[in-house]
């Protein structure tokens, strides 16, 4: 009897066509894609106050972007999340929405963004086909709110949020991010203000990456704290609703308001991810907390016509895509030393 070999990842993946099946049997349906380094904000956890941000030719043009979401959503990619930085401080960043907007094989266009922008291009998105809308929101005190984001101002969030509802967006969710001692009394006013807006929020464990001002061991606040916390005050029903994504959902009773958790930390997720992201730069990381990663920029420029060698680089990378992230608060240095900003919020 001759014995069977098990295929790579590659091989999976050349085998099943449209489809990128990881090492460990996971189908990657999911790319987060950055469109830029830059953001108007500053804030705390996710990139320094004197940032360094990369030369216009060292970013991905708007076109290689679009060509990139194309090739991935030909091989199986059905959501596609926009982020940054500030995806919307990007000039001529609405062609992209609009470009991959078009896409036959993509079910969800998402976008991750600050909110500073979105009263001017909340319709706009709307139209291109933009399908959900986070934004990240970790405090509705304005002076803290500018502590926190250094340079942001709060009303130019909350204004985005009534836009992009008037614009017609019915799946809209905050992003907080709790650290303890700067924000983590306002979970129960974050949930109370989400109700009345009738829009969902998650709560999302701080990531170690990159260097940051405050220690994280000291600061970090677990989600399971955050959850019996607000269980003490709302009528919470666990629920089966799934983004696409890592976080897991309660229903707030007697509301449209769906409260989830997106816990690295406390909760590993890693035996569901679904998910790769690319860089501004065009490199593709397999996992938001290791370092293996594949330059796709190189190959998108030596090849301006020919799509194969991107697409045998990305079927290649499957089988790197790690087990899990790996993140230990214990840790004196970061899991990763770079910024959120750099891979993509």
């Amino acid at each position: 009897m001759i014995e069977k070999v098990p295929m790579s990842a590659h091989e999976i993946s050349a085998a099943i066509p449209h489809q990128l099946i990881d090492q460990f049997g996971r189908k990657v349906d999911y790319i987060r894609l950055s469109i830029t380094d830059r953001c108007d904000f500053r804030c705390q956890y996710c990139m320094s106050e004197d940032m360094t941000f990369l030369p216009r030719e060292e970013v991905l043009s708007l076109e290689e972007c679009a060509r990139l979401v194309k090739i991935f959503t030909n091989l199986g990619v059905s959501k596609v999340r926009i982020t940054g930085g500030e995806p919307l401080v990007r000039k001529n960043a609405l062609w992209l929405f609009e470009e991959i907007g078009k896409l036959e094989n993509l079910k969800e266009l998402v976008l991750t963004t600050n909110g500073s922008q979105l009263e001017k291009q909340a319709h706009a998105l709307k139209s291109a086909g933009v399908k959900r809308i986070n934004i990240s929101l970790d405090s509705l005190n304005s002076e803290r709110f500018k502590t926190i984001t250094r340079t942001g101002e709060l009303q130019k969030v909350l204004d985005g949020i009534q836009a992009a509802k008037l614009a017609g967006f019915e799946n809209i969710k905050l992003n907080t991010v709790l650290m303890r001692g700067t924000n983590d009394d306002e979970a129960l006013a974050l949930v109370a203000f989400a109700m009345q807006e009738k829009i969902d929020i998650s709560f999302i464990e701080e990531m170690p990456l990159g260097e940051v001002n405050h220690a994280r061991e000291s600061s970090f606040v677990s989600n399971a704290d955050t959850l019996q916390l607000l269980q003490k005050h709302f009528s919470l029903v666990p629920s089966t609703h799934h983004s696409g994504g890592p976080a897991r959902y309660w229903q707030v009773a007697d509301s449209t308001t769906r409260v989830g958790f997106i816990s690295p930390h406390s909760h590993n997720f890693c035996e569901s991810c679904n998910r790769v992201r690319i860089t501004c730069k065009g490199e593709l990381y397999l996992c938001l907390g290791q370092e293996d990663k594949v330059e796709l920029m190189p190959l998108l420029r030596t090849h301006p016509t020919d799509d194969k060698p991107i697409i045998d680089a990305i079927l290649a990378s499957m089988a790197i895509k790690p087990k899990g992230h790996d993140f230990d608060l214990r840790r004196a240095a970061p899991a990763v030393v770079r910024f959120m900003s750099h891979t993509g919020g």
